[in-house]
Order: structure tokens, then sequence, then C-alpha cells
């Protein structure tokens, strides 16, 4: 199992950003497709974007043309840009691999105000 740890999230206002960032025990971000989930409040947890070890990336159309995944091999880093942020994207975030084959980090929490 590979430690993965969420950072990054806090309050915004509609329309503002956040990155999160996923930092990884081990190596794995070149070996496995990886994503980021989210758990909004009274619903199951969702992947919402992912990216495979050559770079692919692909979205759910809730955030597409808003977020942006990325990773850094050389970090054992992935990251999340959240742009035009709103309301319904107040969730935990998480990161783990596509599909999921490894414990849950903690998340962090976004919470987006109108």
């Amino acid at each position: 199992q590979v430690q993965l740890v969420e950072s990054g999230g806090g309050l915004a206002q509609a329309g503002g950003s956040l990155r999160l960032s996923c930092a990884a025990s081990g190596s794995i971000f070149s070996i496995y497709r990886m994503g980021w989930y989210r758990r909004a409040p009274g619903k199951q947890r969702e992947l919402i974007a992912s990216i495979t070890t050559g770079g692919s990336t692909n979205y759910a159309d809730s955030v597409k043309g808003r977020f942006t995944i990325s990773k850094d091999n050389t970090k054992n880093t992935m990251y999340l840009q959240m742009n035009s942020l709103k309301p319904e994207d107040t969730a935990v975030y998480y990161c783990n691999l596509v599909p999921v084959l490894n414990a849950w980090g903690q998340g962090t929490q976004v919470t987006v105000s109108s």
C-alpha cells in the first residue's frame, strides 16, 4: 500500500481557484493511472479527473474545461488546478489509483461559497 496525502483545500468564493496536491509515499505515478475523486455532502464518491502514465487526461463533464489534472513523477506528486469554482464543487477531494487499488487518504475539504 502507498500512502496518499491530499492538501490544498480550503474556502473559496464562486469563480475562484484552488490548487490541490496529492503526495505519494512511493513512485506510483509512473506506474499507475491516477485520479482525483470527490465526495459531496449526501452523495457517493465519484471520479472527476484521471491521468495515465503517459499523461493523457480525462474529465467528468461536471468539471471539464474548469479543472486540470497534472503530475510530477520526479516529486511523486499529482495536482488538480480548479478554476471557475462553483458551490456544487463543495466536497472532500481524494486522490487514488484508477481503478481504486489502494487505501484512501484523509482527503482535503473544498468549500465554495456563492
